[in-house]
């Protein structure tokens, strides 16, 4: 029998990035623990860590491709299976141009190197305008305004958790969630020593959450308040005199312009809308202001709303009014040690951002970042006429359950010329396609965090190892991307044809970063002797130009690749420092705090003053336990309690006749849904709960597992119509449902 042997790696799960220690026998996983000497997560492990070994061993799990044969997937080899997709998306490009292809990626991609960094390089090769992606279903409108504010998408405050004193966070659940694009392991570790030094923490949200729970004080939001409560909180310190700006006085543009446009929002006007009382509204605001090191943050529950990107600016501009913006124990920004725009180039001024360079074609929505909203893309493919989109390729993405309108989705996709995923399983989306090309197991695969450093609690740079050695006939994912991008670009259609193609990719990369001299030959050196090619070698070339890195020789004692591997649980490089103006991006070189697309949706904001509420409105819910629709076919995530139920306030569930554990049916945008109640004082009375990402079970999907306890699908009652105007974000939350009980013979049906 082969010893155990123990390996440091860095799990890819979730966006809190913990280090874990990974016990191993032959090719078989025994044990995972946190990592004790892990400089981010420091011992920290939450039940998605040891799904890794279910993932790996998951019998489901693709491990060759498919491709469609009279009419059913079956496997192939890589060969036939390129030959495919050259087959299928060529031809569309000839006779209906670039725009007839869309691409589709999910955020899996964002927790593996070789897809995050190669999805970009497969989007410009199509030349498609019809790119979709998770973020219109998540975080568009906090990456916008973020974007105008300092000009680039990801440079984005985070809570310095370590020093704050006073933390305000609004729709959002870090308990559950570990921090989203704030990597905050263990946060109640980081709240229970916020409080143990005298701190506070309050959370606004329309659910009594896990973070919630373990707050000082929860104040109950009506949903989509966010809005006018965070107005009001602005105005009462103009009105009050609590402004403070600091050091940053003369960085930031725009103070008098805010003051003016929340002039209508005082705490008595928004009380009613958003559900908290004026008092509360001001000595919220008070604290804040008083507060020697405080922060608010604002998440996913702001976000997908209507008043998305307001919500996110709003954000910031608390943090920036009460002299807390870049500030220790305030809101700071991280310094990545690879692959951040806000370390390169001249600090402190830059070209901005651009958005709306062209439209979607159907319903005219700006293009944001390069891409249109994922709720447009039904339409897309459903509306005849020049554009229309005939084929698609999906990258770790599953709009079918993901997205509102999921149904539809899946009726245009089944209507499509051609379509290629590249996917781990056989999924509600993926079970359309004509060819799957299958991801890598994790544990198979080099790691390294491309974004989320930048949205670190600390200043860190680490990277794992594979645990175990890949098959080396499984083509690479960067690699597989690389050559459907040679194949829509008519370069090619094999792996090898692709390779060459990166290859003199990288070497314009190498010289554009190192020029011709001894740098450009210290960096081909290196990795020729490591054997670097395609996503590891992008990554050695980052982080030895980086702000940490070496600088290829340069200085001696800076970040390489070879040594970041070498150091396991990571190189800690300090806390977060002040970057105002270093990071910023702004062609102005100041922080523009008065976007004018910002100062008009908040004047358009007013009606929300005086709107009448629906009287039963539905939200998500997230699980420590599920991430990602594709992590109910786990079974240490999928075994317990069901998770997929409606929480239900007492008060709503006794004038409907409700009682605990009874079937309900929930209504919504046309749809109708069976649905298993659970009566939870947590919940806000007008506000049921019920989690995205659910709904499997659908003919021709693979996953076992997940079918065992297929839930609902809660998109299906949500409008794929409406959206957060600025950024295309959907609104997922909010939304007016009807909620009545199941009669006894049906109920008795659908919990069958």
């Amino acid at each position: 029998m082969e010893s155990p042997r123990t390996s440091y790696r860095i799990c890819p799960l979730c966006e809190a990035c913990c280090g874990l220690e990974i016990t191993t026998r032959g090719r078989e996983v025994v044990a995972i623990r946190g990592a004790p000497n892990d400089v981010l997560s420091r011992g920290y492990l939450c039940p998605k860590g040891y799904a890794l070994k279910d993932l790996h061993e998951d019998p489901d799990r693709l491990r060759q491709p498919l491709v469609r044969r009279g009419g059913t997937l079956q496997p192939a080899t890589w060969e036939e299976a390129f030959e495919a997709i050259a087959r299928g998306l060529q031809p569309v490009i000839e006779q209906h141009g670039r725009d007839a292809v869309a691409l589709t990626f999910g955020n899996p991609a964002a927790h593996k190197m070789g897809l995050l960094l190669y999805t970009g390089r497969l989007a410009k090769a199509l030349g498609s305008r019809n790119v979709f992606s998770a973020s219109t279903l998540d975080q568009m409108p906090k990456q916008l305004a973020n974007g105008w504010m300092f000009g680039h998408w990801l440079t984005m405050p985070i809570p310095d958790i370590a020093r704050t004193d006073w933390l305000l966070v609004i729709g959002a659940n870090p308990m559950a969630s570990n921090g989203s694009l704030w990597c905050v392991p263990d946060f109640r570790g980081h709240a229970k020593a916020l409080r143990q030094r005298g701190g506070k923490l309050v959370v606004i949200d329309p659910r009594r959450t896990e973070t919630a729970a373990i707050a000082d004080e929860h104040h109950a939001i009506r949903p989509g308040g966010d809005v006018v409560l965070l107005a009001a909180m602005v105005h009462v310190l103009f009105a009050e005199g609590l402004v403070k700006l600091g050091r940053l006085e003369g960085l930031l543009d725009g103070v008098d312009a805010v003051r003016s446009a929340v002039t209508p929002y005082t705490p008595e006007a928004a009380a009613a809308r958003c559900g908290v009382d004026p008092e509360t509204i001001r000595r919220l605001a008070r604290e804040l202001a008083a507060a020697p090191r405080a922060a608010v943050y604002g998440r996913i529950g702001t976000c997908v709303q209507r008043w998305g990107t307001v919500n996110s600016w709003l954000v910031e501009v608390l943090n920036a009014l009460t002299g807390h913006l870049d500030e220790p124990g305030g809101a700071m920004f991280a310094k990545a040690a690879a692959f951040a725009d806000n370390t390169v180039g001249p600090p402190g001024r830059g070209r901005g951002i651009v958005t709306g360079r062209h439209a979607s074609r159907v319903s005219g929505a700006p293009e944001v970042w390069g891409e249109l909203p994922m709720t447009c893309l039904a339409e897309e493919m459903e509306t005849p006429g020049e554009g229309q989109v005939r084929a698609l390729i999906s990258v770790a993405s599953n709009p079918v359950l993901s997205a509102p309108g999921g149904p539809r989705i899946a009726r245009a996709l089944e209507r499509l010329d051609f379509m290629v995923s590249l996917d781990i399983y056989v999924n509600e989306t993926t079970r359309h396609a004509d060819v799957i090309l299958p991801g890598q197991s994790p544990l198979e695969l080099l790691h390294y965090d491309t974004a989320f450093p930048q949205f670190s609690w600390r200043n860190q740079a680490r990277a794992s190892a594979p645990v175990f050695e890949p098959d080396p006939a499984h083509v690479p994912e960067w690699l597989q991307l690389t050559t459907l991008g040679v194949i829509v670009s008519g370069r090619g259609s094999t792996p090898a044809q692709a390779l060459q193609v990166d290859d003199e990719a990288l070497e314009v990369e190498l010289q554009r970063v190192t020029g011709s001299g001894a740098q450009a030959e210290a960096a081909r050196a290196a990795m020729q002797a490591q054997g670097l090619r395609g996503a590891e070698a992008r990554l050695e070339l980052a982080l030895r130009s980086g702000p940490w890195g070496d600088g290829f020789g340069v200085r001696p004692e800076g970040l390489t690749l070879e040594r970041v591997l070498a150091t396991s649980g990571g190189i800690d490089l300090g806390e977060l420092q002040p970057r105002l103006p270093e990071a910023l991006r702004t062609p102005c070189g100041r922080v523009e705090l008065a976007p004018p697309v910002c100062l008009q949706e908040l004047q358009r904001a007013q009606e929300e003053l005086h709107a009448v509420q629906p009287e039963l409105v539905v939200i998500g819910r997230r699980d420590v336990r599920s991430n990602n629709s594709w992590m109910h076919n786990l079974p240490v995530l999928a075994k317990g309690r069901e998770r997929c139920t409606l929480l239900v306030h007492p008060s709503d569930a006794a004038s409907r006749g409700l009682a605990d554990g009874a079937m309900a049916t929930i209504a919504g945008a046309g749809a109708a849904l069976p649905v298993r109640v659970e009566v939870s004082d947590a919940m806000r009375p007008g506000v049921v709960c019920l989690p995205h990402g659910w709904g499997h079970g659908e003919p021709g999907v693979q996953l076992g597992v997940a079918a065992q306890r297929p839930g609902v699908n809660l998109n299906a009652l949500l409008p794929d119509d409406v959206r957060d105007a600025p950024s295309g974000n959907a609104v997922l939350n909010g939304v007016a449902v009807t909620l009545v009980a199941m009669p006894a013979v049906a109920a008795l049906a659908a919990a069958d």
